[in-house]
C-alpha cells in the first residue's frame, strides 16, 4: 500500500477495497466486505466488538498497524478464514472456539431450533394426557457435531434433556470436548466417536438433528479457497451429497421415539432430497432468507420406509 491508513476507519475502507481486488470469498463468518473486515480490525486490536462508530476515528499506533497488516496478509493472500485468524466463531449469543479442525460454525438451526422445539414437544403428549399437552424432551442427538456448537444448541435449548454429540473425527470432537466444557455442559452432552450411529450404544431419541457433510465430491473442487481450508470431512457428502443421509435416515428407523423427528440441513440438495425420499414426506422449514434447506421427517414415516 501506497500511504499506509492511519485510523481504524481508514483501515477498514482499505480493507474494503483490497476484499474486492483479492475477490475474496465471503459466507463462513460474515456476507459482507464491511462487516468481516471490521471484525477482524476489532479483534485485531483486542476492542470490543460492541464498540460504538467513534472508534473508527481511533489512530493506530506502529505495533497495531503492524499486527492489523499481518491479519490481512494471512486473509488475502493465504486465503485462511477469519475465524480461523480469531480462533472464534459465533452463533446468536453463544461463542465458540474453533480451528481447522473443525467446520466454521454457520447453522439455520440458530433461527429454527424455537420453532423445532414447538414441534417437538407439541407431538409428544403423555399417555392419557388431553391432547396437545406436551411433555419436556429427554433425549436428543446431534449427528456430525463438529465443533459441538450445534450440541451446545440443544443442550440450551431442552434443558431437561440428554444431549448426545456424534462424530466421526477424533480432532473434531477435542474442539467439541473444549466448547462442550466452557459452556458448562459437560455433565449433559456425551461425546460419542462414531460413522453415524455405528458405535453409539442403543438409545431412543425425542429429535436427532443433523448438519451433514453434503457437497457432492465433484463440487469440492470449485469452492472457494476459503473453504477448501475447512476439514473434507466435514463437507465430503459423496458422489451425490447424500451418502452420509441416507445411512443416518436408515439408522434413525431405529433410534426414534414413536413421536420423534428427524431434521436436516441439506444446503442446496432440496431437490435431491424430494426425488430420493418421496415416501418421507419431507416438511421444509422457511428461513428468512428463502434458503429453505432444512427439512423435517416423522418417525412413523420413516418406519414405513422400504430404504
Amino acid at each position: 500500500m501506497a500511504t499506509k491508513p492511519q485510523t481504524l476507519g481508514e483501515w477498514l475502507k482499505w480493507a474494503e477495497r483490497a476484499y474486492a481486488r483479492h475477490e475474496v470469498a465471503l459466507g463462513q463468518v460474515a456476507v459482507s466486505a464491511h462487516d468481516e473486515a471490521l471484525y477482524l480490525l476489532l479483534r485485531a486490536l483486542e476492542l470490543p466488538l460492541e464498540s460504538p462508530p467513534t472508534v473508527l476515528k481511533r489512530k493506530l499506533t506502529a505495533e497495531q498497524a503492524e499486527r492489523v497488516t499481518e491479519v490481512f496478509r494471512r486473509r488475502l493472500e493465504e486465503r485462511v478464514p477469519a475465524a480461523y485468524l480469531t480462533r472464534e466463531a459465533f452463533l446468536g449469543e453463544h461463542r465458540f472456539y474453533v480451528d481447522e479442525r473443525v467446520i466454521i460454525p454457520r447453522s439455520y438451526f440458530l433461527e429454527l431450533l424455537p420453532a423445532i422445539a414447538e414441534m417437538v414437544e407439541g407431538g409428544m403428549a403423555r399417555k392419557g394426557a388431553r391432547a396437545g399437552v406436551g411433555h419436556p424432551v429427554k433425549r436428543v442427538v446431534d449427528v456430525c457435531t463438529g465443533s459441538g456448537c450445534l450440541a451446545v444448541l440443544l443442550a440450551h435449548q431442552f434443558p431437561e434433556a440428554k444431549v448426545d454429540a456424534i462424530d466421526l473425527s477424533p480432532e473434531a470432537l477435542a474442539v467439541a470436548k473444549f466448547n462442550v466444557a466452557t459452556h458448562h455442559l459437560a455433565k449433559r452432552v456425551r461425546l460419542h466417536h462414531s460413522d453415524v450411529f455405528d458405535a453409539v450404544p442403543t438409545a431412543k431419541y425425542d429429535l436427532i438433528l443433523s448438519n451433514p457433510p453434503y457437497v457432492p465430491t465433484r463440487e469440492l473442487r470449485g469452492l472457494p479457497e476459503e473453504f477448501t481450508k475447512e476439514p473434507r470431512l466435514a463437507l465430503d457428502g459423496g458422489r451425490d451429497g447424500l451418502d452420509i443421509i441416507r445411512k443416518l435416515l436408515w439408522q434413525a428407523r431405529e433410534r426414534l421415539q414413536p413421536s420423534g423427528l428427524v431434521v436436516l440441513e441439506v444446503g442446496g440438495l432440496r431437490a435431491a432430497m424430494d426425488k430420493n425420499f418421496p415416501e418421507l414426506g419431507l416438511h421444509w422449514l422457511h428461513t428468512e432468507d428463502g434458503e429453505d434447506c432444512v427439512c423435517v421427517i416423522q418417525a412413523g414415516r420413516l418406519l414405513n420406509w422400504p430404504g
